[in-house]
């Protein structure tokens, strides 16, 4: 087998690289590119996609997933819109009309909302083009767009999305719904506790298997159109005269736009709430390796799954409007959906209908946890957190078992903790704000992707955002960092949390700061006083997984391990054994 080979700046692409599906001829021998600032690494996944180009700092490519490829093209759109139909679409619509004052607005932020999210699937698209075999979207896209400071970013994004890394809201929300139905009020305690049973329940088909925790995850898909459909279908038919419950079906549609509010946080407000009810919509991007021909697969169905929701939630609210008065829904105390079908068919029904929101916040929790755990999985593989192996195994099952464990304790600290009320609503909130930062950086990190790119002569990837839609999606992001320090109607402790409105926010751009810390103490300051270097190498689990690990190396020994081991962190002595 022969050595790993190094290319030069300005030399001509190998043709291996250019291969669409299998794998290179001197399978398991990378191909580095070297310019004096940046070495990148080519290899090819075993998903059918073009090669990844990366800085050799980055995750090595797995030829083999250990997760499987069990990703199809039904998967790949439920995956979206499972995660796009989530629980706000019962519910939101009140605390919207009560910011925005008039139906018409209300309805015309839907489509800013889908304009905002076609954007960023295109970023997110070039982005998969380029490291097409790698899973985890955000912690990749980061990680190779801002390399230095070496591993910054990786150890920044990795502490706080696992610090952070709870689904409590969604699971508060299922008790909450399981409760109504029983028409029972619960104490704080026999909430929680039916909140981590829930939890419990939902993750265990992720952690026995993949292929069942996507086919409950199409199964939920199908259910959330359903229970949209019935609030569709009936309001449509109110609309058109058809239920005597609803004299004036058309009365909120006359004037739409009378009442609209001139209120520039209220607004602004309105439009934060829209961008997050439009998240989900990259769920798919967090398990690119484990889809055959990544790229083209998600293009399609990212798209027609934000698309096609976009027209649900749009007719949704029609609906809404159409059997409700502004006066109902500006007032309601409950969820929306509840209310509706309660005007319609009486309150028993409502009760029983309450089953749908109740799997639509249960199939938030699977399909968000499916995704996360992915990202966490591949920060594991960075190597920037300790006990690598745990985060990386996919031992016994298949599926990524320690990422999993980190989800379920999380949220269940999250839940318990907290008293109910004003404390967890805080705790919440912090996830905002970091994740709005972050994505802002990332937008900004394709152009800075591109021209590492260009300037090494790099092949094309095989889709390319329009940069007009870059710089859209840019500012959407910016306008997420700026307008959570926007003063609320009402003095500065009118929040949510009962206090300061700005302390969410500043706590996460705390954590953030606090991964500062440690980065300059764990990569600077202890290497220098202990008197040793990180490096990086390669190393393979039984299953099959594939992951880098940071070893201190004394700096009398720094040359003669570097001449002992290729760009990458990979034993030369290996290559040399296996030709």
């Amino acid at each position: 087998m022969a050595s790993p080979t190094l290319t030069e700046k300005g030399s001509s692409t190998p043709p291996d690289l250019e291969m669409t599906s299998g794998h290179n001829a001197d399978l398991g021998v990378p191909e580095f590119y070297i310019d004096g600032k940046v070495n990148f690494v080519g290899e090819l996944g075993g998903n059918g996609a073009q090669a990844t180009i990366q800085d050799v700092s980055g995750a090595p490519v797995e030829s083999v997933n250990p997760l499987g490829y069990s990703v199809g093209w039904w998967s790949a759109l439920f995956l979206n819109i499972t995660m796009l139909i989530g629980t706000g679409i019962f519910s939101f619509p009140s605390s919207l009309l009560k910011s925005l004052g008039s139906v018409g607005l209300t309805l015309l932020y839907w489509p800013i909302g889908l304009a905002i999210s076609l954007a960023g699937i295109s970023v997110y698209l070039e982005f998969a083009s380029y490291f097409p075999s790698r899973s985890g979207a955000e912690v990749v896209y980061l990680e190779q767009a801002f390399r230095k400071p070496k591993y910054f970013f990786p150890v920044a994004f990795a502490v706080q999305t696992v610090i952070l890394s709870f689904v409590s809201s969604n699971v508060i929300v299922v008790a909450e719904y399981i409760f109504r139905m029983t028409d029972h009020t619960p104490t704080d305690w026999q909430s929680k506790g039916v909140g981590i049973a829930a939890l419990t329940i939902i993750l265990l088909p992720i952690w026995f298997s993949t292929t069942w925790s996507l086919r409950l995850s199409n199964i939920f898909g199908v259910a959330k159109i359903i229970t949209l459909l019935l609030i569709i279908i009936p309001g449509l038919a109110a609309f058109g005269g058809h239920f005597k419950q609803v004299p004036e079906p058309k009365a909120n549609f006359q004037n739409a736009f009378e009442g609209t509010r001139n209120n520039g946080y209220s607004l602004s407000n309105a439009l934060v709430n829209i961008i997050f009810s439009y998240g989900g919509y990259t769920n798919s991007f967090n398990m690119a390796n484990e889809i055959k021909n990544p790229i083209r697969t998600i293009k399609r169905t990212a798209n027609t799954a934000v698309i096609f929701v976009a027209i649900l939630y749009i007719l949704t609210n029609i609906a809404y409007f159409a059997v409700l008065t502004k006066e109902e829904i500006r007032g309601s105390t409950q969820v929306t959906a509840t209310l509706f079908w309660s005007k319609l068919f009486g309150e028993k029904a409502a009760m029983g209908l309450t089953i749908l929101p109740v799997l639509s916040a249960a199939s938030n929790i699977l399909n968000s946890t499916v995704g996360h755990t992915r990202m966490i999985r591949e920060i594991g593989r960075q190597g920037v957190l300790p006990y690598p192996k745990f985060w990386v195994t996919t031992k016994p099952f298949g599926t990524p078992t320690g990422a999993l464990i980190a989800v379920w304790v999380v949220s269940f600290i999250i839940v318990i903790a907290p008293p109910a009320g004003t404390a967890f609503n805080f705790i919440v909130a912090i996830q905002n704000y970091p994740s709005s930062l972050f994505l802002a950086l990332m937008t900004f990190g394709l152009f800075i992707v591109r021209r590492d790119r260009k300037r090494l002569n790099l092949p094309q990837p095989e889709y390319r955002s329009w940069t007009v839609v870059v710089l859209f999606f840019l500012a959407a992001n910016l306008f997420l960092i700026i307008m959570p320090w926007v003063p609320p109607e009402g003095g500065i402790s009118n929040s949510s949390f009962g206090f300061f409105y700005g302390a969410s926010s500043l706590t996460g751009l705390g954590i953030v700061f606090l991964c500062a810390l440690y980065f300059v103490l764990w990569s600077n300051i202890f290497p220098k006083l202990g008197g040793y270097q990180l490096r990086q190498v390669v190393f393979t689990l039984p299953d099959g997984s594939v992951s880098h690990k940071l070893i201190k190396i004394n700096n009398d020994e720094v040359d003669i391990w570097d001449a002992k081991h290729d760009p990458s962190g990979r034993s030369l002595r290996d290559f040399e054994e296996r030709a």
